[in-house]
């Protein structure tokens, strides 16, 4: 509890109370009738009524007592703070078609192949790691593709649900050619159909304002499937104002990748990476995004690093004071509220007027 600082100078008036109420208290020890002898009455005993008699004059007291104090503006300050977001809204496209099995890329000094790789740092780019702050403020969709996309996860802010969606992503069969492929023009058409009117619905609800929309493609190969052209999906996300950031992942050359055999079983062999950088550079430029390209795990990392700085969310925080003026407001404690301290003054007045009008009258 703090005072009014224009009002703490009746502070001083509460400090001169006892002064004021001196002559009062030696009024009242004198005895109206004068007797000749008081040996009498002191040995009657003296009577409750007489024993309490000092109960108007502190009654009196602690009235002028909160008086004082209430004009001295009591008052408690509650601090309210809003935080405004805005947030990016994102999908995520990973291809999983059967050439992300290539083992170019390690995991923890181990070698593993291109799609554990980029769900490792995808993870982390979502939920945070040493190097990554994560995304908890963003609205995140992933979309999964090879000969066809597939949405797998809502945009959300449950990231949970959106890591185990990732978790459970498999590379497409080498033998099911309707399955394999890599449609990048339809997957990239897919988000822009979910981020298309994305900020819209946010504010309709009243949710999360939306800074900004932005596509991360992840991909290691080139447009093989699908019947929208990458071009043209770029170009369809242009016009919406959706960004894409795009991703060649795989080293230059060839790599080692598991490949079926002609008894059914597998074995290792190197394939040759073949990724569409040109396209892909084209599809960033047409949004005001950039082209990557991940040859291993750390410049994998080290591009999300990137997008996390261009793609940053605001917050704005707003602090009120809401003042509680206990002169004229419920006092409230440990889940008890209290009269206002002038409703606890003016009360304790009426009460001493009645005591000295009823069991306190004295003769004057």
């Amino acid at each position: 509890m703090s005072f009014h600082p224009d009002a703490l100078w009746f502070i001083a008036l509460a400090l001169g109370l006892p002064l004021a109420l001196w002559p009062m208290c030696r009024k009242s020890s004198r005895s109206p009738v004068v007797f000749s002898s008081t040996v009498a009455a002191e040995s009657a005993g003296r009577s409750l009524r007489v024993r309490l008699r000092w109960v108007p004059t502190a009654m009196r007291m602690v009235v002028l007592l909160l008086i004082v104090v209430s004009l001295a503006r009591p008052v408690k300050a509650n601090e309210q703070t809003k935080v405004t977001v805005e947030g990016v809204a994102m999908q995520m496209l990973v291809d999983r078609s059967s050439s992300m099995t290539a083992e170019d890329f390690e995991l923890a000094g181990r070698r593993t192949n291109r799609l554990e790789a980029v769900k490792q740092v995808g993870r982390e780019f979502i939920t945070g790691s040493e190097d990554l702050a994560g995304r908890p403020n963003d609205l995140i969709g992933l979309i999964s593709f090879a000969g066809n996309p597939d949405s797998l996860s809502p945009m959300t802010l449950d990231h949970a649900s959106l890591v185990n969606a990732m978790d459970g992503l498999k590379p497409a069969s080498r033998r099911n050619d309707y399955e394999d492929g890599t449609a990048i023009g339809d997957a990239v058409a897919l988000a822009v159909e979910r981020l298309r009117d994305v900020g819209e619905r946010a504010e309709e609800t009243g949710g999360q304002r939306i800074k900004s929309r932005v596509i991360v493609l992840l991909t290691d190969g080139e447009n093989t499937a699908g019947v929208i052209e990458p071009i043209m999906a770029a170009e369809l996300a242009a016009k919406y104002g959706i960004k894409i950031y795009t991703i060649g992942v795989g080293t230059r050359g060839m790599a080692m990748a598991p490949v079926p055999t002609m008894f059914g079983g597998v074995e290792m062999a190197p394939i040759r990476v073949s990724i569409d950088e040109e396209t892909l550079t084209e599809m960033a430029e047409l949004t005001g995004g950039l082209y990557f390209r991940a040859t291993n795990t750390d410049s994998l990392q080290r591009i999300y690093e990137t997008i996390d700085e261009l793609e940053k969310t605001e917050t704005e925080q707003r602090r009120y004071l809401q003042y509680v003026d206990y002169a004229v407001e419920p006092i409230r404690f440990g889940g008890w509220a209290f009269p206002p301290l002038l409703v606890v003054a003016f009360g304790l007045l009426a009460v001493e007027q009645f005591l000295g009008l009823v069991a306190f009258r004295t003769v004057s």
